[in-house]
């Protein structure tokens, strides 16, 4: 039901409503959820199942609010749903892709070292820089997950406490913590590239 006019949208409405509003939202929802997986298969099974959700529940939308806090609440709590459910579930291995890679001649590259190529981190990395990348990619769930709202999609506190469902309190020390290790990360680096302070 429409929250406004309080009638059934016909599916042609729904689904008109639906694109003008949440399929402009994709491109920053991938990159969310990348950061989040830091794999690209995931991030495509979650970003789909956040938008199968968001059409299943589309009726409770409420149009002129903010459809891209919604889409990321949704995106964020599918995320923890599907880590709760991995981390009870035992360590897999696929033995046949490791052995597949071990058995395949590209295995070396020049010069006798081993080489891979992960489009995924390639395209973080052209984003925001190698040194950078990695920094980010190893904090811990919670702290990237504050820079990534705050820093590179720009959300408010006020809207990272509600797709995050904690207290803005905890969005503010979050990211004042997350920021720290960041920082911590990166000093080194800075440091050979010339920046001292």
């Amino acid at each position: 039901m429409s929250e406004q006019t309080g009638k059934q949208l016909s599916k042609e409405e729904k689904d008109a409503r639906f694109e003008a509003e949440l399929l402009p939202v994709l491109d920053p929802l991938y990159n969310f959820a990348y950061r989040l997986t830091l794999d690209e298969d995931d991030a495509n099974d979650l970003v789909q199942e956040t938008y199968l959700k968001a059409y299943r529940f589309f009726d409770y939308f409420e149009q002129g609010t903010n459809a891209k806090a919604w889409l990321f609440r949704i995106l964020k709590n599918s995320f923890i749903n599907e880590f709760r459910k991995k981390s009870k579930q035992p360590a897999k291995v696929d033995y046949s892709e490791v052995e597949g890679y071990y058995n395949s001649d590209d295995v070396e590259g020049e010069g006798g070292v081993a080489t891979t190529t992960d489009m995924r981190t390639e395209s973080v990395q052209d984003l925001i820089g190698d040194e950078v990348a990695s920094a980010l990619n190893a904090l811990p769930v919670d702290f990237r997950t504050v820079i990534i709202l705050c820093d590179l999609e720009g959300f408010t506190y006020e809207e990272m406490a509600k797709i995050l469902d904690i207290p803005i309190g905890t969005v503010r020390s979050r990211l004042h913590r997350a920021r720290n290790s960041l920082k911590e990360k990166l000093e080194k680096y800075a440091k050979s590239m010339g920046y001292n302070g």
